[in-house]
């Protein structure tokens, strides 16, 4: 029998009448059919103890279905649903839902840890130096839409694009700088433009520090490199100890010659004092001889003699007429009278001729006398 012609030309439904069946009857039909299907009794009690209705289990497996869509997020997470593999909406932290498996699925990316990759590079200064770069950079996942769909892989994208740019900066760097004092400034520049490219690349990373871990030369080359270091560190020091000596000496130069050019100054002041002076001297002189010439120069021999006896222990003066030589034994006086001063033993030109004419008068008779 058709299944649209069971009683009198109505269908299963109509038995109650023309009103909708029963949900029990649709499923205990059902169940007649899966017994004989499978060999089952159509009727008749059975000895084997009835198990729950198909119904319940088809509720059950639903419920469960359903729930399978319940998700958590912790507080450093965001969730991200896709809907049939395309992107639906970004869940924040908490219990949220979406569609079960196959309709809608989630990706949970974590936001704020901060995950670290060591990457060595080698490359070229810009004054022709191989350098071996330890680079390592610090980031986190800050926009997961961005870093789940915008790049196939972001992490491959991002040791790329570190490399680049190290070799960028270091490039344009020499060899001394990236070696010593310009560590921390190349690391910054690496840092903004590795930044700037992934932002360009849409990747969703954040890049919070580089570290320009070491920076040093092949192993090929380590030796040569290190008699390099050494004759630039000897050089430094030679520097040092040159620029010392300079920072010592030169300010003893300068006050010796600011005391030199001090002294010539007084010398200057002095001589031109000491000139000044002899010319006022003779100029005072020349009116006192023009009024009495012949005792002006009578004055002026005395000072004269007493100016050259003033030093000299002995004496000997020619005398007029004939070679004999008058003796005045100066220190010999001195030793006689020691409380006396120099100064105080004056010769009078007068009694000095007058004594050596004597003298000589004596030597003249004595002479005779021997003849």
């Amino acid at each position: 029998m058709a299944f649209n012609d069971q009683g009198n030309g109505k269908s299963p439904w109509d038995a109650n009448n023309g009103q909708p069946p029963d949900l029990d009857q649709i499923v205990a039909e059902w169940q007649k059919r899966f017994n004989k299907l499978f060999g089952g009794k159509p009727g008749g009690s059975s000895k084997k103890p009835k198990g729950p209705p198909m119904y319940l289990l088809i509720v059950m497996g639903f419920f469960i279905w359903m729930l399978s869509g319940l998700y958590q997020i912790d507080d450093s997470e965001r969730g991200v649903v896709l809907r049939f593999g395309e992107y639906s909406e970004t869940t924040m932290p908490g219990l949220s839902w979406r569609a079960p498996w196959p309709f809608e699925s989630v990706e949970v990316v974590n936001v704020n840890v901060v995950n670290r990759f060591k990457q060595q590079t080698t490359m070229l200064t810009s004054d022709e130096n191989i350098i071996v770069v330890d680079l390592v950079v610090q980031y986190r996942k800050s926009n997961p839409v961005d870093y789940l769909f915008n790049v196939r892989d972001a992490e491959a994208t991002l040791s790329e694009v570190s490399e680049s740019a190290i070799r960028e900066v270091a490039g344009k760097s020499k060899l001394d700088f990236v070696l010593t004092e310009g560590r921390t400034e190349i690391a910054l520049r690496t840092q903004e433009l590795i930044q700037q490219t992934l932002d360009e690349y849409g990747t969703g990373i954040s890049v919070t520090k580089v570290n320009l871990q070491d920076a040093n030369f092949p192993l090929q080359v380590e030796d040569a490199v290190q008699d390099a270091i050494k004759a630039r560190e000897d050089k430094e020091r030679l520097s040092f100890e040159a620029e010392a000596y300079a920072n010592d000496i030169v300010p003893k130069a300068r006050g010796e010659a600011a005391k030199m050019i001090q002294e010539a100054e007084a010398y200057k002041e002095k001589v031109i004092a000491d000139s000044e002076g002899e010319a006022d001297r003779f100029t005072k002189l020349l009116v006192e001889y023009q009024r009495a010439p012949e005792v002006t120069r009578e004055r002026l021999y005395i000072e004269a003699m007493e100016d050259v006896y003033l030093n000299s222990n002995k004496v000997l003066m020619g005398s007029e007429g004939n070679g004999s030589l008058l003796y005045l034994p100066i220190d010999k006086l001195i030793q006689n009278n020691p409380k006396q001063d120099r100064s105080e033993i004056t010769i009078n030109k007068g009694q000095a001729i007058e004594n050596r004419q004597q003298m000589n008068q004596n030597q003249d008779s004595r002479m005779r006398r021997v003849r």
